[in-house]
């Protein structure tokens, strides 16, 4: 009898609850908290440029409503199809990142954009996501390979050094720091020598050290992270004055709408700094919740992942944990270079900050893990084999 009760609990909860919902309570949390605060951030900026206050906040909220069906459309294909395409993605993610050096639209020194007519889309955002595919799909091909051998770990890591390479060119050093971190957990993941990732994070360090020497500006920024009051008008200016927004917030902000710091005095106050703006409106305590926000979606990314792997799905669990390091990454990176923690990155926040093509990749991602985790619940465990009643049993 309590068996039969077991078995009805459990068909009832699998059909009741057909996807995770601190993973849908996060992540539209998180979108609707950037529309709002692109909203009001970029108001001034606006009004500035095009005469219409509401500007960046229209276009923001139709890249919000595109990343929702982009994501609609995503959580209807297969896992299956994803990881037969992974080579085929990571040639168009390349031919992205060569295109952009040819055929890419300048802002502020880099080429990192492609104009489209109404929206310019990122190379290096769609190349994380094709990336992570590819990866992943390599990790269940040659899983017992990678941890044996230094060919078949290395190989990975060849092609993230020609992503890397093509991303420098542009130059966009952030989504390099993101994605090579990406590439090695996921092999740090599958169970590969950590004595292998020691080594490589030396060598890797070294080049860093060096690129950071070779050029005078990259060290300026070095130097001005540590010490940005030096000279805070001049390369210490944008994070002097994300660190005032934060001294203004105090506990709870001054209210929504009133920064001062978005009024033409903090630079990219609704892309990479939007999380400065946020922190002076809604002080400490909205600062943090946005904080757990991103750290609840990144442990459901690693939970589903987990079930995955558990479930003898390696694809999907590789999969589920490239997208949680770089969310989780890129967050971090972009809320540190905020409050000063790092040097300054144009990196921006994950289904927060204003840009057409970093919402729709992540809205993509967050639709993968939907999906995987759909996947997981209807794949049916196998079942434990029943001990033997008797010693006459166990020797038939």
């Amino acid at each position: 009898m309590l068996s039969r009760l077991k078995g009805l609990e459990e068909r009832f909860t699998t059909r009741r609850q057909t996807f995770d919902g601190w993973l849908l309570l996060s992540s539209l949390s998180l979108m609707l908290i950037g529309w709002v605060m692109v909203t009001s951030a970029s108001s001034e900026i606006a009004t500035s440029l095009t005469g219409n206050p509401w500007y960046f906040s229209i276009r923001h909220g139709i890249f919000v409503l595109g990343a929702m069906a982009v994501g609609l459309v995503a959580v209807r294909l297969p896992l299956a199809w994803w990881r037969e395409r992974g080579p085929l993605l990571l040639i168009v993610a390349l031919l992205l990142l060569l295109a952009v050096l040819f055929v890419g639209r300048e802002i502020n020194g880099s080429r990192r954009w492609i104009p489209l007519g109404l929206i310019n889309v990122q190379a290096s955002e769609v190349a994380k996501l094709c990336m992570i595919v590819y990866v992943a799909g390599y990790l269940q091909r040659y899983l017992p390979e990678v941890r044996r051998t230094w060919g078949a770990f290395l190989r990975p890591l060849a092609v993230m050094a020609l992503v890397g390479f093509l991303l420098i060119l542009e130059p966009d050093y952030g989504a390099v720091v993101v994605l090579t971190g990406c590439v090695m957990g996921m092999l740090l993941l599958s169970g590969a020598p950590l004595w292998r990732f020691l080594l490589i994070m030396a060598v890797v360090g070294s080049g860093a050290v060096m690129l950071a020497v070779a050029e005078p500006y990259r060290l300026q920024r070095i130097t001005s992270f540590a010490n940005p009051w030096a000279d805070q008008y001049n390369s210490g200016y944008q994070l002097t004055q994300a660190l005032i927004a934060f001294g203004r917030g105090h506990w709870t902000g001054l209210g929504l709408g009133n920064s001062v710091q978005k009024l033409f005095y903090l630079p990219e106050a609704h892309t990479d700094f939007v999380f400065a703006v946020l922190a002076e409106e809604l002080g400490l305590l909205g600062a943090v919740g946005v904080i757990l926000l991103f750290a609840l979606l990144v442990f459901r990314a690693f939970r589903i992942g987990r079930k995955a792997e558990l479930a003898g799905m390696p694809f999907a669990a590789y999969l589920c944990y490239g997208i949680a390091l770089v969310i989780g990454a890129q967050a971090f990176i972009n809320i540190s270079v905020s409050s000063g923690m790092l040097p300054t990155k144009g990196l921006t926040l994950p289904l927060l900050s204003y840009g057409g093509s970093s919402l729709i990749v992540s809205g993509i991602m967050v639709a993968l893990l939907f999906r995987t985790d759909a996947e997981v619940r209807r794949r049916r465990p196998l079942p434990a084999p029943k001990a033997p009643k008797s010693t006459e049993e166990a020797a038939t």
